[in-house]
């Protein structure tokens, strides 16, 4: 899946957050509502989110330095989780506070035909935006369902963008229901209610945009695909025979660290293995553009010592040793120097 920042969805649900905040905080003024304050309050928490985005997405096409010789990539990672924070605790605590608040004290609304309008307003303009943030995810998305790509998306923009999006989507039917209903009855606990329903779907957003990001700032591996590629592209069925142990690492988005133990065979030179390890390194790069760090160690591999050891686990990638059950701890390690 390629990596891709979305700058025109960041960009798109930008201008709409900017807009619809203002238009929710004058229909506050105007109505009292505790909804369109909840919600002047979410749309600018986002608008400060999609900032957040593009400022992680500049910083992260630093150079790298002596000090982060890997770059900067994850920083796309460090902003996408301080998102996740503000929109938990900027939108979320917030839109609760204010819902409760709102249900103990409730008030009748004044001037109900400005929060309808602008809600009217706002459900348009989310759409248009949720719709860009769909578009250019489908370009990625590729056969995985909606819930697949959020989660496997190496790149947090467009998946953070995406729920928040929908998430402004459905906040926006919640105060529009909370607003008809406290106009219907004239009884402003439902505006409460309503705001009070905005902050728990803001809460359940941020947690789960913070357990994702989470997981790309610990560091994921490559996609199963990418994967498959690279151990194709590392074997040439002269020199290298096999892959007996590999890792993979996002440092960012689109760079991919790739460093696995191959085996040579034992009779080949050091300049024929330096030969193979050169083109097997070329051949990564161009199955896989984004493992830009390769290291490769050259090693003779010995299927039955392996098996024997103590910890066959050291070498997960050949078939049948990972899944066999480990010998007996108290027997001897026959592993051996290479069958690491």
């Amino acid at each position: 899946m390629s990596a891709s920042g979305g700058t025109k969805a960041i960009v798109a649900a930008l201008a709409a957050n900017l807009a619809i905040a203002a238009a929710k905080f004058v229909a506050f003024l105007f109505s009292g509502s505790s909804s369109m304050l909840a919600e002047s309050v979410h749309s600018l928490a986002d608008s400060g989110n999609q900032g957040l985005l593009l400022l992680g997405g500049k910083k992260a096409q630093r150079e790298a330095t002596p000090q982060h010789p890997f770059g900067y990539g994850r920083e796309r990672y460090i902003y996408a989780f301080l998102v996740s924070i503000v929109l938990f605790t900027v939108g979320g605590m917030f839109a609760v506070y204010e819902g409760y608040e709102k249900i103990k004290h409730p008030h009748s609304l004044d001037n109900w035909y400005w929060p309808v309008g602008v809600l009217v307003f706002a459900i348009i303009a989310e759409g248009f935006s949720f719709r860009t943030a769909i578009k250019e995810s489908n370009e990625l998305r590729g056969q995985l369902s909606w819930s697949q790509f959020i989660r496997r998306a190496k790149a947090p923009e467009l998946p953070v963008v995406l729920l928040e999006d929908f998430g402004a989507l459905i906040g926006l039917v919640l105060a529009l229901g909370g607003v008809g209903l406290a106009v219907a009855t004239d009884d402003g606990t439902w505006d409460g209610i309503g705001t009070l329903c905005i902050g728990i779907l803001l809460i359940a957003i941020a947690i789960v945009l913070a357990a994702e990001t989470k997981s790309l700032l610990l560091g994921e591996a490559a996609g199963v695909d990418q994967v498959k590629k690279i151990e194709a592209a590392v074997v040439d069925g002269d020199t290298v025979t096999g892959v007996i142990h590999m890792r993979t690492l996002h440092l960012g988005p689109e760079e991919l660290l790739v460093a696995a133990k191959i085996a040579v065979q034992h009779d080949d030179t050091a300049t024929e293995v330096a030969n193979a390890i050169n083109a097997a390194e070329a051949r990564i790069r161009e199955a896989v553009p984004i493992a830009r760090v390769i290291y490769l160690e050259p090693d003779i591999y010995n299927e039955a010592a392996a098996s024997a050891g103590a910890n066959p686990a050291k070498t997960p990638d050949r078939p049948g040793i990972a899944d066999s059950p480990a010998p007996d701890s108290s027997a001897p390690d026959s592993s051996g120097p290479d069958a690491d």
